[in-house]
């Protein structure tokens, strides 16, 4: 159905950011737009990945790696062997500044920085497999977690109303029950784009500040509870300032 519907707000909106991104010919920035909206005053292939971590509503904790290499950091410390581990591909990168953007109008008490962002979709899916999408953002092969069927462990065990064991699905790996509610309408959940942004907008609610150290461990901890988890996600986001 995602596929096939007819062009939503979040569509829309996705095309234009590519656009403005300069990931197409435009002729706007990224840095010219996250000007313009500091300035507002309103505003089907599957891809398996057995992630190291949990996912955005479970608060579980996995072991596998992704697909495209393991992390490459121990968990705790985001380090890696090289500057090259830590390049993210151009696509995830504007995603996250355009996330970054959106919530600074969305949510300004937020205070989001884009490498909150890249580092855990560095540590969720490796940037949406090394940025393997197509031009508007949406993974060529869509990404799943493993069933949560409690094999990993750590993990939750979740189903849904048939019975059947769920999955984290997408770049930052979300949850249906998630996804639904701080998503943006139309969303899809295998966009880098709208995953970005709804990622920026669960860590966000309840009105939290990322500037507080204390209100982003508890930000980053709803994404998955463990502490060794917000270590690696911080570790990253460090790296990449």
């Amino acid at each position: 159905m995602g596929r096939h519907r007819m062009k939503s707000a979040s569509t829309v909106r996705r095309k234009s950011v590519i656009a403005l991104s300069g990931l197409v010919p435009g002729v706007v920035s990224v840095t010219a737009l996250a000007t313009q909206a500091s300035a507002a005053t309103t505003a089907p292939e599957i891809h398996m990945v057995a992630l190291p971590t949990g996912s955005a509503g479970t608060g579980s904790a996995g072991t596998g790696s992704a697909d495209s290499g393991s992390s490459s950091g121990s968990a705790g410390t985001g380090s890696t062997g090289g500057s090259s581990a830590a390049a993210i591909p151009g696509v995830a990168e504007t995603a996250y500044k355009v996330a970054a953007v959106e919530l600074a109008v969305t949510q300004p008490q937020c205070h989001m920085p884009w490498q909150l962002l890249a580092g855990i979709g560095r540590v969720e899916s490796h940037h949406a497999d090394d940025g393997d999408v197509d031009m508007f953002g949406t993974a060529r092969r869509s990404i799943y977690g493993p069933a949560l069927d409690g094999t990993l462990p750590g993990n939750e065990v979740i189903r849904n109303h048939a019975g059947k064991f769920l999955r984290a699905e997408g770049p930052m790996q979300f949850m249906p029950a998630t996804w639904a509610r701080y998503a943006p309408p139309g969303g899809d959940p295998q966009n880098i784009f709208d995953a970005s942004y709804t990622a920026g907008n669960y860590l966000c609610s309840g009105g939290l500040d990322m500037h507080d150290s204390a209100q982003r461990t508890t930000a980053i901890l709803r994404y998955n509870h463990s502490m060794a988890y917000v270590a690696e996600v911080m570790g990253w986001a460090h790296r990449y300032e």
